[in-house]
C-alpha cells in the first residue's frame, strides 16, 4: 500500500472556553433526551466489569498485567455516578514517635505514591523524580509546625482546595502513622545541597523527552505495517457475504479520504458521539456480519487503516451541532472531574498551568491544549503494542484508583471529543509513536 503524503497545514490551536455550568445534567442524554442503554460491544477485557469470586470478593477484569483490584468504592466518569468528591476530612497527629528511616521508605514506596513522582528530595537512589509538586530538598529549612505538615499530606484540600495532591490519610492510602514518620523524615530535608552527580536525576535539569523519527515510515514504525495489513481485512467478505470494498469502492485511501478528520462526532442512528473505533464496532457487524469489537485487532488496524486516508489533512470535528456542542460540554466536564481514590481530574495531569509539560516520574506529561489525538492510534513503544485513545484513557485512570469504563462508552467518546477540539486545524499524522 503507498502511503499518501500531505502537505502539513497550520496549526491552529482552537479556544474553547465554554463555561462548565452550561453543560447539562450528567444523568440526561445527548441534548437532553433520555439516556439511551448501551451494550458494550469491546473484548471482554475492555469492558470494565467487575466480577465476583467464590470467597465472595470483587475481582475487576482488565487487561493482561494489569491490577485486578477493585475501586467500585470510589466514584468514576460514568454519566449515572452521581457520587460526590469525597469530602476533606482532618484527624489530630498521632503522638508517636516519627521515624525518619520509616518516612523516607514510605516516601519512596511505588505502592502508595511514590511521592517522589511529584516531589524531589535528596538521594542519589531517588530516581525518577518528577516536578509536578515543589522540590522539598529543603523542606526541613522551612521549619513548619509537624502537625501543619502532617495534616498538608493527610489532606492538602483544608489549605489548598485546588491542589493536585491527593488526600492520602482522607482516602486511607497512608495511615496517620505513616504520616508521623513522613514528616519526621521531610524535616531531614535541609540544605547545603551537594552538586547533582547525574542531571538527569533533578527534573528541572532532565533533558525532555525527544521524537522518534517519521512516524509514517514503515521501517519505523511497525504500526504502519499493521495499518496497511489491515488492506485484506478490507476486501474480505463477512459472513453476510459483503465487504467493506463492496460498498466503498476505490480503495480505503480514496473511499476514506477525510473521513477520519470529523471523528469524534454525534451519529443519529445511535444517538451518541462515536469515534473510528466505536463505529467500526456497530458498523461491521450490521454490514458485512463479521465482528469487529473494540480494543480487538482487526478494530484497531481497520482504524489506523481508515485515519491514514486524512493524513496531512486537518481535523474538523464539528462543535457547532447542539449535539456535539454538549457532548463537548460533558467532556471538557469529565476532564476537569476528580475521580479515583487519589481524586484526581485529567486536568491535574495534562492541562497547563498544573501538570502538563512537567515530569511525573521519569514521564513526561503531554498538553492536552497543545493536542494530543491525531497522532492515534499509536505505536506504545514501552508495550510494543498499538493503543488507541480509549486504552490510553483506560490505563490513565487504573493507576488513580478508578474502575475503568467499557472502551467504547459513550463518557469516553465525548471526552475524546473535547481533546481533539484542541487538535483542529491541526494535520492528521497516523499511526503516531509515543513511549
Amino acid at each position: 500500500m503507498r502511503r499518501s503524503r500531505h502537505r502539513a497545514a497550520p496549526a491552529v490551536l482552537v479556544a474553547l472556553l465554554f463555561a462548565a455550568g452550561c453543560a447539562q445534567s450528567e444523568t440526561k442524554g445527548i441534548s437532553g433526551l433520555p439516556p439511551t442503554p448501551w451494550v458494550s460491544r469491546a473484548i471482554p477485557e475492555a469492558t470494565g466489569d467487575v466480577k465476583t469470586l467464590p470467597d465472595g470478593k470483587r475481582q475487576a477484569v482488565r487487561y493482561r498485567g494489569w491490577t485486578m483490584e477493585d475501586f467500585g468504592k470510589y466514584r468514576t466518569y460514568a454519566y449515572g455516578d452521581s457520587r460526590p468528591e469525597v469530602a476533606p476530612a482532618r484527624v489530630a497527629m498521632p503522638a508517636v514517635a516519627g521515624d525518619p528511616k520509616k518516612g523516607r521508605s514510605l516516601f519512596l514506596a511505588r505502592s502508595l505514591g511514590p511521592c517522589t513522582g511529584c516531589h524531589l528530595v535528596q538521594g542519589d537512589d531517588v530516581w525518577p523524580a518528577g516536578n509536578v509538586g515543589p522540590d522539598l530538598s529543603t523542606f526541613g529549612d522551612r521549619r513548619l509546625p509537624d502537625e501543619y505538615v502532617f495534616n498538608m499530606i493527610y489532606d492538602p484540600r483544608h489549605v489548598f482546595p485546588n491542589t493536585t495532591m491527593p488526600p492520602w490519610g482522607t482516602v486511607g492510602v497512608l495511615k496517620p502513622e505513616d504520616i508521623v514518620h513522613m514528616v519526621a523524615f521531610l524535616k531531614t530535608q535541609k540544605g547545603p545541597l551537594w552538586p547533582e552527580k547525574n542531571s538527569e536525576r533533578n527534573p528541572e535539569t532532565r533533558p525532555k523527552p525527544v521524537g522518534f523519527g517519521d512516524n509514517l515510515d514503515p521501517t519505523n514504525n511497525p504500526a504502519v505495517i499493521r495499518a496497511e495489513s489491515a488492506e485484506a481485512l478490507w476486501a474480505r467478505k463477512g459472513p453476510a457475504g459483503k465487504s467493506c470494498a463492496e460498498c466503498h469502492p476505490g480503495g480505503p485511501l480514496q473511499a476514506m479520504k477525510g473521513v477520519a478528520t470529523r471523528y469524534p462526532k454525534y451519529v443519529a442512528p445511535y444517538r451518541r458521539v462515536m469515534s473510528i473505533g466505536d463505529f467500526l464496532a456497530v458498523h461491521s457487524p450490521e454490514t458485512t456480519g463479521a465482528p469487529m469489537l473494540a480494543q480487538s485487532a482487526d478494530n484497531l488496524d481497520m482504524a489506523m487503516l481508515v485515519k491514514m486516508a486524512s493524513n496531512g489533512m486537518p481535523v474538523s470535528v464539528d462543535l457547532a451541532s447542539p449535539e456535539n456542542r454538549a457532548a463537548f460540554e460533558r467532556g471538557m466536564a469529565n476532564f476537569n472531574k476528580r475521580v479515583g481514590q487519589r481524586n484526581h481530574a485529567c486536568a491535574d495531569c495534562h492541562a497547563s498551568g498544573k501538570g502538563a509539560d512537567r515530569f511525573l516520574g521519569g514521564r513526561f506529561l503531554g498538553n492536552a491544549q497543545a493536542g494530543l489525538t491525531r497522532h492515534f492510534p499509536t505505536w506504545r513503544t514501552s508495550q510494543a503494542d498499538v493503543w488507541d485513545m480509549r486504552k490510553r484513557m483506560q490505563w490513565c485512570m487504573t493507576p488513580l484508583g478508578m474502575n475503568m469504563l467499557p472502551a467504547d462508552a459513550v463518557e469516553y467518546a465525548e471526552l475524546e471529543l473535547y481533546l481533539t477540539s484542541f487538535d483542529k486545524g491541526k494535520p492528521m499524522s497516523v499511526p503516531g509513536i509515543r513511549h
